[in-house]
């Protein structure tokens, strides 16, 4: 069954938000070698309940937390959520290394992701 696997934070200030995350809850940021400014978020250790993170620059107005979901197959996934009365927001694309990432919106305008991996994606 797909779950949430990763969340992401955009911030207007990337450096306020991981000090206040930091600092409230104890998380820990690493820069991303990634093609845009992107930190990971460590939220607890392996092997606890919960999932990680990343935050990044935030890329318009209003955008606001975004979870993740692990798909088996972006594709036939994708089908479904157009066939569900969800849409498309952000097609297909490589995250390099790590797998094929979707944004959509569900019937009621909430942005989800999916993810499919597949650490050949370039």
């Amino acid at each position: 069954m797909p779950r949430p696997i990763h969340f992401e934070i955009p911030a207007d200030d990337p450096e306020r938000a991981q000090k206040f995350y930091a600092g409230v809850f104890g998380w820990s940021f690493t820069k991303w070698d990634g093609p845009m400014p992107y930190w990971l978020v460590k939220t607890g250790e392996n092997g606890e309940p919960g999932i990680d993170g990343g935050l990044m620059p935030r890329q318009q107005p209003g955008a606001t937390v975004v979870n993740t979901i692990g798909v088996s197959s972006l594709d036939d996934t994708l089908r479904k959520v157009e066939a569900g009365g969800g849409r498309t927001v952000a097609p297909r694309m490589a995250i390099p290394g790590v797998g094929w990432l979707a944004y959509c919106q569900d019937p009621e305008g909430n942005t989800f992701g999916l993810m499919e991996s597949d650490e050949k994606a370039r």
